[in-house]
């Protein structure tokens, strides 16, 4: 048996987090669409915004951060300015000290998928720089940003 085709495994039901985000005039290169690096920077942002809203800021207590061990994107197709990024967030994996996460990225002007992103956080001590538990504050929060297969 195959995989689902992209739109399936990737449709914006199975993200329970969905954002807007503008391109901008300067996301677009000289080949006439946005920059593959924006879109590192689209997921960075959504991830961001997602557990600041949820109760971790990094800069409150400043015993906790957020290290990237890894990333990854899959490329689909164009975007340009002045479309807009429709994104949407999930956990693919929660575990002790650490999260994965997907953002499925469509063009809002007609629906398209563009990109697939993934990223990894690994929680760590801020001095230390070894591995914490996930903070208790997001953990529930992450627990239903979980989706599974």
């Amino acid at each position: 048996m195959s995989d689902p085709a992209p739109e399936q495994q990737h449709a914006p039901d199975r993200y329970p987090h969905q954002v807007s985000v503008p391109t901008r005039w300067n996301d677009n290169d000289r080949f006439g669409h946005v920059n593959n690096a924006v879109h590192y920077l689209v997921m960075d942002t959504v991830i961001n915004d997602w557990l600041y809203a949820h109760g971790f800021d990094v800069t409150a207590d400043g015993s906790t951060a957020n290290l990237i061990p890894e990333t990854g994107c899959r490329y689909l197709a164009e975007i340009s300015y002045p479309d807009t990024f429709e994104v949407g967030l999930r956990a693919t994996h929660v575990g002790r000290t650490s999260v994965r996460w997907e953002c499925a990225m469509r063009r809002g002007s007609d629906g398209v998928l563009v990109a697939v992103a993934t990223s990894a956080h690994v929680f760590v001590g801020a001095q230390d720089r070894r591995p914490v538990p996930v903070p208790e504050v997001l953990r529930p929060h992450l627990e239903a940003l979980h989706v599974t297969g």
